[in-house]
């Protein structure tokens, strides 16, 4: 965070809408997603936030066209509302962190969406790089953020594994003093995986992380009864087929009790990150349809919310989303009867959203009785085959660098050169080399979890 800065924390909405649905990863026909409207009508509804990257297809232009609509821009001005992208990730075997390539990605993110600054840029998925190449990222962007007038707000890191996430967060505050303003996870949070917490917020926390923003809380479409996501390209989705199979038979489990695991799964993920990720939340507009003014936080002294990314297709999801999203502010129980009478919801609303708590809460005890061995089972990313390619492509590069060097004068005086090695853990490799000095990620990294037959990590946490 910039000295001139205030906290992340004090600002960024709880509630930030994802726009990876803008992309033929999750739907096979983008001009069937009415991606302006809901833009349009999310701002409307009290939605400050939107979450983009340059991986996620046309997100960024769509959503930049979107707000560059003149009614939007009439009526919600920029300042009003934060656009979070990502840097790094350009294909999905392709990664670049260097200087030249962040400063082109940033560039490039302002122009599709047609603005003149980003609210937060993260490093996109982080562990199928090394930490020097993160160190790096993460540099540049804090010196765009310095030095270039306000190009960037705030910095921070997104990915999936949650010891690896802890371990660079942890590094980068020991290598540059400073920490990180946010760390995004996703799909760690969920009714089946609740590693986020167990192991992340403590962790995070004491790296001096000032908000962890808990993305897909349906496992990336895992924790649906129709099953996973296919898009244009195809099944791509990383979990086994024995979680899926579990996650089927919750499915039907919720259906004999005339729920859905979708709704059961929202609602759990979305209310109890709330509370449970407070102490990494945040205090900005929570979209509760009460008038939010940033002046009234500390006067009301206003509590943190775990912050929550929802992604949506289509308008009726967006609208269910939001009703789902306000029922639990109505239940709060510091906060919420203030909410439901203030916004006009009233007093029957707020004990509706109680019941519906206990409710929810009994299910998913069911469910997880259900997925039995797979609760808080988390997959590999990077797999296997990718690490096996990375690998192969690092030890081409050796082989070439080392015959280059058979000819040096160096090597032939037998002085200067010698060759590195390379070990990789879950995407972070760590060099070792007399000629060249190396960042170490701290014990808790994917190295002390426990890799079962899958292939996956199952990382034993509170429930």
């Amino acid at each position: 965070m910039s000295k001139t800065q205030p906290p992340l924390s004090s600002i960024l909405p709880p509630l930030i809408c994802g726009s990876a649905t803008f992309n033929i990863l999750y739907n096979p026909d983008l001009s069937l997603i009415p991606a302006h409207s809901i833009v349009e009508r999310a701002l409307a509804l009290g939605v400050r936030a939107f979450d983009t990257s340059p991986y996620y297809g046309p997100s960024e232009s769509i959503l930049g066209d979107a707000l560059a609509k003149p009614s939007v821009r009439q009526n919600f001005p920029r300042e009003e509302y934060m656009i979070l992208t990502k840097v790094g990730r350009i294909a999905a075997h392709e990664f670049d962190y260097s200087k030249e390539w962040v400063r082109k990605s940033v560039r490039g993110s302002l122009e599709r969406l047609k603005t003149g600054y980003l609210d937060v840029v993260y490093c996109h998925d982080v562990e199928f790089v090394s930490a020097e190449e993160v160190l790096e990222a993460v540099r540049e962007l804090r010196r765009i953020r310095d030095e270039e007038g306000g190009v960037i707000k705030y910095v921070g890191i997104s990915g999936y594994p949650v010891p690896v996430l802890c371990s660079l967060a942890e590094m980068i505050l020991r290598e540059t003093g400073e920490p990180l303003d946010a760390v995004m996870s996703y799909a760690n949070y969920t009714i089946q995986n609740t590693t986020l917490a167990s192991i992340g917020i403590q962790r995070l926390k004491a790296a001096g992380v000032d908000v962890v923003p808990n993305a897909s809380v349906l496992g990336m479409g895992l924790l649906r009864r129709v099953g996973v996501p296919v898009g244009a390209l195809g099944q791509w989705h990383p979990a086994p087929e024995a979680l899926r199979s579990a996650v089927h038979e919750a499915s039907e489990w919720c259906d004999a009790r005339g729920e859905t695991l979708e709704k059961v799964a929202i609602r759990y993920s979305v209310e109890n990150w709330m509370n449970e990720g407070a102490e990494v939340g945040s205090r900005g507009d929570p979209a509760s349809g009460v008038p939010w003014k940033r002046e009234s936080i500390e006067e009301l002294s206003v509590p943190k919310l775990g912050v929550s990314v929802m992604g949506v297709s289509n308008l009726e999801e967006l609208d269910e989303t939001m009703r789902v999203w306000r029922s639990i502010l109505d239940g709060l129980e510091e906060s919420g009867e203030r909410t439901a009478m203030e916004s006009g919801r009233g007093k029957e609303k707020r004990e509706w959203s109680l019941r519906r708590k206990g409710r929810v809460l009994e299910l998913v005890e069911g469910v997880r009785k259900v997925l039995g061995e797979w609760t808080d089972f988390a997959w590999d990313s990077p797999d296997r085959a990718y690490l096996d390619t990375r690998e192969e492509k690092r030890n081409c590069k050796l082989r070439k660098e080392e015959g280059l060097a058979a000819d040096s004068p160096e090597r032939s005086t037998g002085e200067g050169v010698v060759s590195g090695k390379t070990s990789s853990t879950s995407g972070q490799s760590t060099q070792t080399s007399t000629t060249k000095s190396t960042l170490h990620l701290t014990p808790g990294t994917v190295a002390d979890t426990h890799m079962n037959g899958e292939g996956g990590q199952h990382i034993r946490g509170k429930l």
